[in-house]
C-alpha cells in the first residue's frame, strides 16, 4: 500500500513519492525527454511516467477506474508543473525545512498510520518507494504549507460580524447547524483566460456533467475530466459544515437532497460541479471538562532552527523561577480538540500548577503549566468558536486555492508534452 502523508493534502502529490531515478546511461533516451520547463527547470518525460506509475497504483488500491491515458497524463503533468511552481516561490523566498522536522513529520505520519517508522519504510519500500524519495515528498509539503501559512492563513481575519451572520444563518435552518459530505469536480479557468478559453473550459464542464447525468460514476467522471488535487480520490471533499463551504458550493447544496448533482456553477477559480453525498445536523448542548492552561512556545521555522529552538526551550525549563511567569502565554479555557493532541495529551497528564518537560508539536516547542480544570456547558461558546474556525477555514481554502492559480500563472511554463 502507498503510504499517504497525511500532512496537508491539498497539493500533496503521489509522484513526490516517485522511486529514485536510475542513472541517464541505464534508462531509455526517451525518457530523458523534457516534457515541460516550469521558469528555469525541466520536467522530463521520466518524472511523468513516475508520476503515473504511483496514482495508477493508488487508483488500483482505491478500486476507482482509471481515466483514459491522455486525461490522466495531462492531469499529472499540470499538477507536477504547479506544485514545481509553489516549490520554487518557496525557495526563493527562503523557506526551509531541517532534517530533523522531516522525521519528527514521518513519526507523525507512521503515528497516523498506526505503525512503526521501521514498518512505514518496510511499507514504502514493497511499493518501489525509497525512503529517501518519500523523506523529500514530506519536506516538500511542510514548505508548501508554510507557504500557505505566510501567504494565506496568517492574512485572514474574521470579524464579529460575520460570526453573527453565520449564527444567524445557522439558527435560521431547521434542526441546527447542517454539515454536508460533498464530492467535487473542478475545471479551473487560468487568471488571464480569454473569453474563448473560458468558453472551451464551460463546455469541458458541462461534458462532464451530461456525463454524470448518463449514468457515470461521479468519482470516475472527477478522476477524468477534475483539476482539483483530490480527483484521483473521487473528488470527495468529506464533512464539512455549510459555513466552511466554497460561498458558490453553499448556496447550491442547501436546495439539494442527498444523492443530487448541482448544474455547473462558476467561481473565481472556474467552473464547479458538486454532488450532495449526506447531510447531517448537530444541536445537543455541549458538556465538556475544560482545562485553564498557559504556556511559553518557541517557534521552529526558517529563522530558528530545531536545535536553537529546544536549547532556548531547555534554557527556559532550567531556569530558577518560574518559567511560566513569562508575561503572555495564557490560553484561556481550553476544550478536548482545541490543541493540537501533542499539546492536549501533555496537558492533560499534568497535576495542577506544575511546569511540564519541554512538548514539541508542530508549532515548535512548549513548557504548559495548567492552572484549573472545571466542567463547562460551552454550547454558546461552541457555536461561536466552531463559526470562527469554520469561516477561517473556508476563507483559508478559498484564499489557498486562488493563491496557487496566480503562483501558477505568474510562472514562465512551457509545455512540450506533445512534441516527438
Amino acid at each position: 500500500m502507498i503510504i499517504r502523508t497525511l500532512l496537508f493534502a491539498t497539493l500533496a502529490l503521489a509522484a513526490g513519492a516517485a522511486s529514485a531515478q536510475p542513472s541517464a546511461a541505464s534508462r531509455p533516451a526517451a525518457l530523458d525527454r523534457v516534457v515541460a520547463v516550469v521558469n528555469d527547470e525541466a520536467l522530463t518525460q521520466y518524472d511523468l511516467e513516475e508520476a503515473k506509475r504511483i496514482v495508477l497504483q493508488q487508483l488500483k488500491q482505491q478500486n476507482v477506474q482509471q481515466p483514459a491515458p491522455d486525461v490522466l497524463e495531462k492531469q499529472l503533468l499540470e499538477r507536477l508543473v504547479t506544485e514545481r511552481a509553489l516549490l520554487q516561490f518557496a525557495k526563493e523566498s527562503g523557506i526551509k525545512v531541517d532534517d530533523t522536522q522531516v522525521e519528527r513529520a514521518i513519526q507523525r505520519i507512521a503515528e497516523d498510520n498506526k505503525m512503526t517508522v521501521d514498518a512505514l519504510r518496510q511499507a514504502l519500500a514493497k511499493d518501489n518507494v525509497p525512503y529517501t524519495k518519500y523523506r523529500d515528498d514530506v519536506r516538500n509539503e511542510i514548505v508548501i504549507q508554510r507557504l500557505r501559512e505566510r501567504e494565506v492563513d496568517n492574512r485572514i481575519t474574521v470579524s464579529d460580524a460575520e460570526v453573527e451572520q453565520y449564527l444567524a444563518t445557522i439558527k435560521a435552518q431547521s434542526g441546527g447547524e447542517a454539515e454536508y459530505r460533498l464530492a467535487h469536480i473542478l475545471v479551473l479557468v487560468p487568471e488571464q483566460a480569454s473569453s474563448a478559453q473560458i468558453e472551451a473550459k464551460k463546455r469541458r464542464a458541462e461534458e462532464a456533467l451530461k456525463s454524470v447525468g448518463e449514468g457515470a460514476d461521479f468519482g470516475q467522471v472527477a478522476a477524468g475530466f477534475s483539476d482539483a488535487s483530490d480527483a484521483l480520490s473521487g473528488g470527495n471533499l468529506g464533512w464539512r459544515p455549510g459555513a466552511r463551504l466554497p460561498t458558490v458550493f453553499a448556496e447550491a447544496v442547501r436546495g439539494m437532497k442527498v444523492g443530487e448533482v448541482s448544474p455547473v456553477l462558476r467561481s473565481a477559480a472556474g467552473f464547479h460541479i458538486v454532488k450532495l453525498l449526506e447531510r447531517r445536523s448537530h444541536d445537543e448542548p455541549s458538556v465538556v471538562d475544560q482545562t485553564h492552561a498557559r504556556h511559553i512556545l518557541v517557534r521552529v521555522n526558517e529563522v530558528t532552527s530545531e536545535a536553537d529552538a529546544k536549547t532556548k526551550i531547555d534554557r527556559l525549563k532550567d531556569r530558577p523561577e518560574d518559567p511560566s511567569s513569562a508575561k503572555g502565554g495564557d490560553l484561556g479555557w481550553i476544550n478536548p480538540g482545541d490543541v493540537v493532541p501533542a499539546f492536549e495529551e501533555a496537558m492533560n497528564k499534568l497535576p495542577l500548577n506544575q511546569v511540564s518537560a519541554p512538548v514539541r508539536t508542530p508549532f515548535g516547542w512548549h513548557l504548559i503549566e495548567v492552572q484549573e480544570r472545571r466542567k463547562q456547558d460551552v454550547t454558546a461558546d461552541r457555536d461561536r468558536m466552531q463559526a470562527q474556525v469554520a469561516i477561517r477555514q473556508r476563507k483559508s481554502e478559498e484564499g489557498f486555492q486562488d493563491w496557487i492559480r496566480q503562483t501558477r500563472d505568474r510562472a514562465y511554463v512551457e509545455l512540450r508534452a506533445d512534441e516527438k
